[in-house]
């Protein structure tokens, strides 16, 4: 594995939902860059680190890195290119390099940009896959997300109205990511619209894990970045 770079997918929260391959690459690789971000009171949170705490790993190896969350995203791309460097440095030296990111690797992951650019740089990046946090989410509940001939969306939280009518209008089932981003258009529509059928998710896999198909409920929360939102054709009978 000298030289080689491995993009890893650890799953939404639940250490046990890691994939055999993502912890075998893991114990194999000589460094694991971890992301995590500064909270308003000044520490470093990283939901990928607290993942990696519970798995048998040795955590010597890893390195915190910092990505600032903003929805300018220039911070966060120049974060991206001095890892990229710092990659690229030990790579030239032969060690092995694996990158996590929660979920799957290759699904709505903010770290894309970096790898892409690992790969322009002619150092190809082996990506190992993961639960997104929407199966792992719909698994927790039982909830059969989608079955038979059903369609399925899956959009980022700033959505359009037009996106969100014609999505309920076409018989789909409709999952929404980060849900604050499209807090603005979601909570008029779930208002207005009682008769379909709402699946709430707050931090799937952690201990904080929430959940409720209740409108009124849904209503009520403080929407968080870690959340989900799955709006399905049918009556709500809560």
């Amino acid at each position: 594995m000298n030289g080689q770079i491995f993009g890893v997918s650890l799953g939404p929260g639940d250490p046990e939902l890691i994939t055999l391959k993502a912890l075998n690459t893991l114990n194999a690789v000589e460094v694991i860059f971890c992301p995590g971000t500064k909270s308003s009171d000044g520490n470093v949170k990283s939901r990928s680190m607290n993942i990696l705490r519970q798995l048998p790993v040795d955590t010597a190896k890893v390195r915190l890195f910092q990505v600032p969350m903003s929805r300018q995203r220039e911070e966060a791309l120049a974060a991206y290119d001095r890892l990229c460097a710092e990659i690229l440095s030990l790579i030239a030296t032969g060690k092995s390099v694996a990158v996590t990111a929660e979920g799957d690797a290759c699904f709505y992951s903010s770290a894309n940009y970096m790898y892409e650019k690992l790969r322009q740089s002619g150092c190809p990046v082996k990506m190992i896959a993961g639960v997104p946090a929407f199966i792992a989410a719909g698994a927790s509940v039982g909830l059969h997300v989608v079955k038979q001939q059903e369609r399925l969306l899956v959009v980022p939280g700033d959505v359009l109205v037009e996106e969100l009518l014609e999505t309920v209008v076409s018989k789909r089932t409709l999952v929404i990511m980060k849900v604050p981003l499209g807090e603005a258009v979601l909570r008029p529509f779930v208002a207005r619209h009682p008769e379909l059928q709402y699946d709430y998710f707050e931090q799937v896999g952690t201990p904080d894990e929430f959940y409720t198909s209740d409108v009124e409920t849904i209503l009520a929360c403080t929407f968080t970045y870690f959340s989900i939102l799955v709006i399905r054709p049918g009556i709500n009978k809560n």
